[in-house]
């Protein structure tokens, strides 16, 4: 069954590819039957020898285990024993909001975890080293240039440590648009891997100077916590714990505009990151150099007038990005649900996260957690399936994009049975659609009822 003629959307929109005709299933059903486990079926194009995966995830973690135990040393040998336990508490208080934040951003088509650890553990481990390493030389280097120690200390934190940390910063967000292009689709994507990747980060330095506040307090009175200690708490932990993710978070979103571009908007990928980072390194610097500039007050004007207002603005983009990715997923899929390979309530059920849940929840009722997974594993795949179709109308996906689509479709042919009553009852009982209750025949049997 093939999809009317395509709506004219944005300057040059790409046809719309056709429908595969849901035949095609009992077509393609001996090579799907010989697929021992569906779950794990995936199309996976050749590749160079240095582009595998064990070759690629081999070198990353050994890189980030050795920037690991570099930093673990330099931090510990600059706030002592004491220093680095007191301050590993304090920092890793905020962490988990930060994650539980950013990855509530990331339901509608949540990625893979591994990506995500990889940028926390991008930014605490190898963003940091680098910072650590070269702000230390640049501090140096220019007090030895112009026997200004006081004024070195200004310089860097206001020009080097911005454009050195968020470039570090940013080759996470970049190696991910480069090597998980397809777990990078959009606004969305690059706010929750720069936010992972800055929250990483902030850990880290938040670690150097608790433990470092906590070794000055001990020096002056051996009381342990005392006010630096209590001060440097509250500004970096309880005032500003969003703001290295609000920084990079700039950069994610000039990342993400460059995946929504299509292959012809050349400028727009390259420039769109550039810009991000540009704008990151600047609101860095404004916010370390609020003091200098702006005299004792400076830090609370800045953070009243500009952080506080830039953060809430993100916020809704990132929340209306969200939501922009539910009408994608709402625009798409009925064409798949008019070819057969959806049931006609299902793209209803997909486009709320509220039925999403339901959906989920009467499965593990019914049928218990396997039930619940698999019908969670569909509508993962369906969104993926949404977001592929619409970036190719885009014209911003590769040459495989028919593999990809039979492979998402096989995957939704296999759940069907189970999360389709599922996601009907979900449509139905969330007044998105007006259907009767899933599969009931007329002698009052329902597959889903234990009997």
């Amino acid at each position: 069954m093939s999809e009317p003629s395509p709506q004219r959307i944005g300057p040059h929109p790409a046809p719309r590819p056709a429908i595969p005709v849901y035949e095609q299933q009992e077509q393609l059903g001996d090579l799907w039957a010989a697929v021992p486990e569906p779950a794990r079926r995936r199309y996976r194009p050749r590749r160079a020898f240095w582009r595998h995966r064990a070759v690629r995830a081999g070198a990353v973690i050994t890189l980030l285990a050795l920037s690991g135990l570099v930093i673990l040393a330099l931090v510990r040998d600059q706030t002592g024993t004491q220093g680095f336990l007191v301050g590993l508490g304090l920092a890793v208080l905020p962490v988990p909001l930060l994650m539980a934040a950013f990855r509530w951003l990331d339901r509608v088509d949540p990625g893979p975890w591994r990506n995500l650890l990889f940028s926390f553990a991008w930014g605490a481990c190898a963003a940091a080293l680098v910072a650590i390493i070269a702000n230390s030389f640049a501090t140096h280097w220019i007090a030895t240039a112009t026997a200004d120690p006081a004024g070195a200390e200004s310089l860097g934190a206001t020009v080097i440590a911005p454009v050195v940390e968020e470039s570090a910063k940013a080759a996470a967000v970049l190696l991910v648009f480069l090597f998980r292009r397809r777990d990078f689709t959009g606004l969305v994507d690059g706010v929750v891997f720069a936010g992972f990747t800055a929250s990483g980060f902030a850990f880290t330095e938040n670690i150097l100077y608790l433990g470092t506040a906590f070794g000055e307090d001990q020096s002056l009175n051996g009381s342990g916590f005392a006010s630096i200690t209590a001060a440097t708490f509250f500004v970096r932990i309880v005032m500003s714990p969003f703001a290295h993710p609000l920084f990079t978070v700039l950069t994610g979103i000039g990342f993400g505009l460059a995946a929504m571009a299509n292959r012809r908007q050349k400028i727009r990928r390259y420039a769109c990151p550039l810009l991000g980072l540009a704008l990151a390194m600047g609101m860095h610097a404004l916010w370390n150099g609020s003091s200098s500039l702006f005299g004792p007050y400076g830090f609370y004007a800045v953070y009243a007038v500009f952080m506080v207002p830039v953060f809430a603005l993100l916020t809704w983009l990132a929340i209306w990005s969200r939501q922009r990715e539910l009408r994608t997923v709402s625009a798409q899929l009925p064409a798949y649900a008019a070819a057969g390979w959806l049931t006609p309530a299902a793209p209803h059920a997909l486009s709320s996260m509220r039925a999403r849940t339901m959906a989920r929840d009467f499965a593990a009722r019914a049928y218990g957690s396997k039930a619940a997974r698999s019908v969670g594993e569909y509508e993962a795949f369906a969104t993926s399936l949404a977001f592929l179709r619409d970036r190719a109308h885009r014209g911003a996906v590769g040459p495989d994009f028919v593999e990809r689509e039979q492979e998402l479709l096989h995957h939704l042919w296999q759940r069907k049975d189970i999360a389709g009553p599922a996601l009907t009852y979900a449509a139905r009982a969330t007044g998105r659609v007006r259907v009767p209750p899933p599969y009931i025949d007329y002698d009052g049997y329902n597959p889903y009822r234990q009997y």
